[in-house]
């Protein structure tokens, strides 16, 4: 359990060749929440993980992952949020995104997964209301192209 919970982290977390690292740039400053996100083909998860977390492993298919932290005196902490995701692509086609909650151990993510065709760009639309937070939800947007395996 503990090797998979690291693989899980290291997979979510850290930079897979040709994509960043998710605390290398890609997050949202939000009063005092960051929201840190990521997006990866799922063909590079390892089939353990992949089968651990019911992700469908393909090299047309992509993940979404998205980590909401609030900073406190003693550093960062997770927390539960609303998150909700859409994608467009530069055709205009649009897909929901379902994003789902996934616990481990300290660690919070929201996940989705989605199709994508060879060199497609995809727009990205993100909707986070951390629990807790009585103003409007945060929303930010990120293109990313993705490539088949």
């Amino acid at each position: 359990m503990m090797i998979r919970t690291m693989t899980v982290a290291m997979i979510l977390t850290i930079a897979v060749p040709g994509m960043m690292d998710v605390r290398a740039g890609q997050a949202e400053q939000f009063g005092e929440y960051s929201i840190h996100y990521n997006t990866m083909n799922t063909n590079l998860l390892d089939p353990e993980t992949a089968s651990a977390y019911d992700i469908q492993r393909s090299g047309t298919r992509a993940l979404l992952n998205i980590a909401v932290l609030r900073a406190d005196d003693e550093g960062d902490e997770a927390v539960t949020a609303r998150v909700s995701a859409t994608a467009v692509n530069l055709a205009g086609q649009r897909r929901d995104i379902e994003m789902r909650e996934i616990r481990d151990q300290d660690a919070i993510y929201y996940i989705g997964t989605f199709r994508f065709r060879q060199e497609e760009n995809i727009n990205f639309r993100i909707n986070v209301s951390p629990d807790g937070h009585t103003g409007a939800p945060h929303e930010f947007t990120f293109r990313r192209q993705f490539y088949t395996d």
